[in-house]
Order: C-alpha cells, then sequence, then structure tokens
C-alpha cells in the first residue's frame, strides 16, 4: 500500500464517510439495505483507501449554491435593489413551537384519536340505554395506547423524528411529481 491510500483513517475521517452516505440515502442514491452494508464497511475501514472504496461512486458534497439540500441564497445586488425584505408571515393556526411538525404529530396521534371518539361515542350510548353513568370503559384501549404514545411523541421529538417525516413526505411529493410531469 502506498501514499494516502495505505495510511490509517482516523475515527473523525470514519464519522466524515458516514455522513457523506446518509446525505446519498436522503438523496436516493442508496436505498436503505445498501446504506446498512456500507456504513459497516466504514466503520470497519483502517485505511483511507477503505474508505475510498465505499464512496467512489457518490458524488462529492455539492457546492452550497447548487445543493438541492440548502435555499439558494439571492444575489446581494437583487437584494440591495428590491429593499429591505419583509419578516414571514406568522401562520394563519397561531405560532407552532420551534421543531415541532404538526403533521407527524397528526400522523401519530390520529389513529388514537379515531378510536377515542368511537369507544367514546359507543360509551355514551351504553350509559343513555342503561340511563345511568356506567363506567368509563374505553379507558382501558385508551389510556395505556396513549401512554405508549406520549413516550413515542417524547422520543421521537428528542430524536428529530418530525424532520425525518417531512424530508420523506417531500421526497414522496417530489417523485409523485416527476411521475406526474413524465405522464405528460
Amino acid at each position: 500500500m502506498e501514499g494516502r491510500d495505505g495510511m490509517r483513517a482516523a475515527d473523525a475521517d470514519r464519522q466524515h464517510a458516514a455522513e457523506r452516505l446518509r446525505v446519498a440515502l436522503e438523496e436516493g442514491r442508496i436505498d436503505l439495505y445498501e446504506y446498512d452494508e456500507r456504513l459497516q464497511r466504514t466503520y470497519g475501514a483502517k485505511t483511507y483507501g477503505e474508505l475510498g472504496e465505499v464512496l467512489a461512486d457518490l458524488p462529492g458534497p455539492a457546492p452550497l449554491e447548487r445543493s438541492a439540500l440548502a435555499p439558494r441564497q439571492p444575489d446581494p445586488a437583487h437584494v440591495a435593489a428590491a429593499g429591505p425584505v419583509p419578516p414571514p408571515a406568522a401562520p394563519a393556526s397561531g405560532p407552532v413551537p420551534s421543531g415541532v411538525r404538526t403533521g407527524w404529530l397528526l400522523e401519530v396521534w390520529m389513529p388514537w384519536l379515531r378510536v377515542a371518539a368511537i369507544l367514546s361515542a359507543i360509551w355514551v350510548l351504553s350509559a343513555v340505554g342503561a340511563r345511568e353513568l356506567v363506567f368509563f370503559w374505553p379507558l382501558w384501549v385508551v389510556g395505556p395506547w396513549g401512554a405508549l404514545l406520549l413516550m413515542r411523541t417524547a422520543g421521537g421529538l428528542t430524536t428529530g423524528e418530525p424532520r425525518h417525516w417531512d424530508r420523506r413526505r417531500d421526497r414522496r411529493r417530489a417523485r409523485r411529481q416527476a411521475r406526474r410531469a413524465g405522464e405528460r
């Protein structure tokens, strides 16, 4: 082994390669199976040459101005001509706390809400039919399920699951739009 390819790679080099693989996965360049396989090879790599083999067929990081992952910055000349930029308008439904994605929360909680509503309606009808207030038995279903969902929500918010959900949703939309454009 000669030159740089034969030199020992550091943990930081392996982390950098793993990050490039993650970006390639998010861009759809590799699938989940290939990502897992390459990630194992990355963390098992001892030299720069072995790391290079893992990343050989992937493009390097795109420049910021061409990257689809970062918004393009306006040309300073256009900004000066246009004048000051007004602040973005607040959402119509009120402010959403930073980091909280309502789409992800709705996806997680909507089945629980539907079942809770149906079971509560059945409970109300049975209480009216019995002409007395009976034990709220839907609690046996919605209680434990709700507790599990609370733990999932807390865990998901701490691990950034809403951002991953947004990225997956955006990729699905882009694929649908590309298919529609291809059909025309």
